[in-house]
């Protein structure tokens, strides 16, 4: 029998294993649902920003200042469009750009207090909507979602929220 998201039941599965393709094919269904989370949760902002730029703000709001080189990889794209999605977000007041202390050679980009309260308005809104449907999920079967997404996130090399206060400028 199959779920709502397309997962195969429980009763289904081979052994006590998922293979890897089922495991694939179940965040890919989840990665889609969220997806739409987080454009919905996107589109209310009252800023115009993209996926991308709102992801560098999250990466900047997690990890604290970043040269753009640092910022380029952890969003996966190439420097060049790094420095002109900063450019953007620099005249939308979001990020600014300022000398390294060490080396002033060097320029890191950080998140303004409106680049902060924007990732915070639109983390609120997103944070609400997947509440939501958490509810929806049995609470015996709570446990084994966190547990696994967890192990999704810090494999993907994601912090967790209660970890992001440690790496803002403050």
């Amino acid at each position: 029998m199959k779920s709502p998201a397309g997962a195969l039941d429980s009763t289904k599965r081979a052994g006590s294993r998922e293979e890897p393709d089922s495991v694939v094919d179940a965040l890919l269904s989840a990665s889609r649902a969220l997806v739409a989370v987080a454009a919905r949760s996107l589109a209310e902002a009252a800023e115009e920003v993209t996926l991308t730029q709102y992801r560098t703000l999250v990466v900047l709001a997690a990890r604290g200042p970043q040269r753009v080189a640092e910022l380029a990889a952890a969003v996966s794209v190439t420097p060049a469009t790094a420095t002109r999605m900063c450019d953007r977000l620099v005249r939308k007041g979001l990020v600014r750009r300022r000398s390294d202390r060490s080396d002033r050679r060097q320029v890191q980009v950080t998140l303004t207090d409106a680049g902060r309260r924007l990732v915070d308005a639109v983390t609120a809104r997103r944070r609400a909507e997947i509440a939501t449907i958490v509810r929806r999920i049995p609470a015996d079967e709570r446990p084994v979602v966190v547990q696994a997404l967890r192990r999704f996130a810090e494999t993907a090399g994601e912090r967790r929220d209660e970890d992001w206060a440690t790496g803002w400028d403050l």
